[in-house]
């Protein structure tokens, strides 16, 4: 009896697109790759891949919002109980320095910032499925500190911008520029402990100390 290869559905069709053009587009760059290139590696026709996507350029900024998407719930997608305030500040600060000062973070940066010079919509679609998502749902958790009675909070969006941008402010621009390599755990820690520290002397409340998030 002869076998045939299962077929995938749509949706793992369009993931499997994603997968190899992701790693297409990291080995080559934007401008170098093609969709021929993309539909050998996936083993199919070009006709195939125009049928999930119409364009390069669609098909780039599918991988970018995939990519916010899957970075999105590995660093904020944390549970807040059971732990202080500081405790859950600190996870949350070396989920997000693990991830975005990581080699493999940092190659996907590069190659769409290279492309937003050209293509402002795919920098305004990373911008906004990225950083200003992240620190937002940040801010939704600082405001209901703040309404605890936990913080003092003003401008929570404000607020969650200052605390990742010390997280990550002393070693994000060596790290893009090949200076320095990955961080130890050791350094993530002194890193966040160090900004945790600080934005809880301007922000929190003594009272609440003890308190769990």
């Amino acid at each position: 009896m002869q076998q045939t290869k299962p077929r995938l559905d749509r949706d793992a069709r369009r993931e499997a697109i994603l997968d190899v053009a992701q790693d297409v587009f990291l080995e080559e760059g934007y401008a170098a790759a093609s969709m021929s290139t993309i539909a050998a590696r996936l083993g199919g026709s070009k006709g195939t891949l125009y049928n999930y996507f119409k364009s390069k350029d669609e098909l780039f900024e599918a991988y970018v919002q995939r990519r916010c998407v899957w970075q999105q719930d590995e660093i904020y997608g944390l549970q807040w109980q059971g732990e202080t305030v500081a405790q859950a500040l600190s996870r949350l600060g070396r989920s997000f320095l693990r991830h975005v000062l990581s080699d493999d973070n940092l190659g996907h940066f590069r190659l769409i910032m290279a492309e937003a010079e050209r293509s402002p919509e795919i920098g305004r679609a990373f911008y906004e499925a990225g950083p200003k998502r992240g620190a937002e749902r940040l801010a939704v958790v600082l405001a209901e500190w703040a309404a605890l009675g936990w913080l003092d909070v003003r401008d929570p969006t404000m607020a969650a911008h200052q605390f990742l941008g010390m997280c990550q402010n002393r070693h994000f621009k060596a790290r893009l520029a090949n200076y320095v390599p990955e961080l130890t755990e050791a350094e993530i820690e002194a890193e966040v402990s160090a900004a945790v520290d600080t934005f809880l002397r301007a922000f929190g409340k003594p009272q609440a100390a003890g308190q769990t998030a």
